[in-house]
């Protein structure tokens, strides 16, 4: 079983990062991706936080989109309290990692900002959402405290466990994105989009039923030459 990636977008304070790789290497976690960090990276707050935990910190890979720091990953999720409206299938810790477990590929985690969590434009590039239980009168928790909760769950879920072959896993991410950039092209030439102040929303749902869909990469490539053959004739 590969072990996931930490993905923090746009996180504030490298106190914070350096409490995450703490709680990372607690549980044998060591791929930590940053998504345009407030203070750039390095940081200098984030060593004395981490208390050891300096190879995960010295292995932390900088991004500049979510979709960039998805991109090899099979399996996605983003921590969040609420859907936000989203039809996504919503998780708790230990399903998500059982299905880490189960789905054999490589899978991320996306944490957001300390202050105002993941955005919609965030969530919607997922394929499930993971919600943490807790007292509803006093429930919230800090950066390395979620990221602590999932990093728990997954390491009490490892050990062996039947991988699928690979024509069962769901693409990488970037195949995705690849298939959506295609799709939004053929879309627009057609004169889909209208009227224009829906494009976003319109652009946000398509890729909420492509990211729920897990297809696979014989399946994607499928699709994209269907694409092709529907705007050549056109």
């Amino acid at each position: 079983m590969q072990s996931p990636a930490i993905i923090l977008v746009r996180p504030q304070l490298g106190m914070n990062i350096g409490m995450v790789a703490r709680a990372m290497a607690n549980f044998g976690l060591s791929d930590l991706r940053l998504v345009n960090p407030r203070d750039g990276w390095p940081n200098p707050e984030a060593g004395p936080a981490a208390a050891g935990a300096d190879h995960v910190l010295d292995g932390a890979r900088l991004f500049g989109s979510v979709g960039a720091a998805l991109a090899d990953c099979r399996l996605t999720f983003a921590t969040a309290f609420r859907s936000r409206d989203l039809v996504k299938p919503v998780l708790a810790p230990r399903a998500a990692a059982a299905a880490i477990r189960d789905g054999g590929g490589k899978a991320g985690l996306l944490f957001g900002p300390e202050r105002s969590g993941l955005t919609t434009d965030d969530l919607v590039a997922v394929q499930s959402l993971v919600t943490i239980p807790a007292d509803p009168a006093f429930d919230s928790l800090n950066l390395a405290q979620a990221v602590l909760v999932l990093a728990y769950e997954w390491w009490v879920e490892g050990g062996a466990a039947p991988v699928p072959g690979p024509e069962r896993l769901p693409a990488p991410h970037a195949e995705l994105e690849g298939l959506l950039g295609q799709l939004d092209e053929a879309l627009a030439a057609a004169g889909y989009f209208h009227p224009p102040a829906r494009t976003p929303a319109t652009r946000r749902t398509l890729a909420g039923i492509f990211a729920a869909a897990r297809f696979t990469s014989d399946e994607i490539r499928t699709l994209r030459g269907v694409i092709r053959a529907l705007s050549r004739g056109r």
